[in-house]
C-alpha cells in the first residue's frame, strides 16, 4: 500500500475546545491552508478535530490510540505545558528501545505522549 497522506480524526463533543487545547496548550500549528479550520500539523500528519453522533463525554479507555508526539527536547516542552496547567500522569519515563516519555491527558480524557528519542 502507498499511503499519500496521514489524517487522523479526533472526535469530541467540543471539537472546537478540544482543537483549542491542542493549539493553544501543546502547540500545535494550524494548518497553512485557512479553509482547513479544523485541522492542526502534527509532524507530516494532519489532525482533523470533529464530532461523532456516538461520541460522549470522556474517553473510556485513555490508552486505546496514543498521540505520540516526538520532540527534541522532552524537559522543555513538558514544562511549558504545565506551565498552562496540565498535569503529566507519567514524567520521563525511560523505555528500552531509547525513548523517554512524558504522558498527559487532553480535555476529553485521551492520552498524548511526548517522547524524546534518546538512545543510550
Amino acid at each position: 500500500m502507498k499511503v499519500n497522506q496521514l489524517i487522523i480524526n479526533i472526535n469530541g463533543e467540543q471539537p472546537a475546545a478540544l482543537m483549542a487545547f491542542y493549539r493553544d496548550v501543546v502547540g500545535l500549528p494550524p494548518h497553512p491552508d485557512r479553509s482547513r479550520e479544523s485541522t492542526l500539523i502534527a509532524g507530516g500528519a494532519e489532525l482533523v478535530f470533529d464530532s461523532h453522533s456516538e461520541v460522549h463525554g470522556r474517553t473510556r479507555q485513555p490508552q486505546r490510540i496514543l498521540l505520540n508526539l516526538f520532540v527534541d527536547d522532552l524537559a522543555a516542552e513538558q514544562a511549558r505545558i504545565e506551565a498552562q496547567g496540565v498535569t503529566f500522569i507519567r514524567t520521563a519515563g525511560r523505555e528500552p528501545w531509547g525513548g523517554v516519555v512524558s504522558t498527559f491527558a487532553d480535555r476529553d480524557g485521551n492520552y498524548c505522549q511526548l517522547i524524546e528519542f534518546r538512545p543510550e
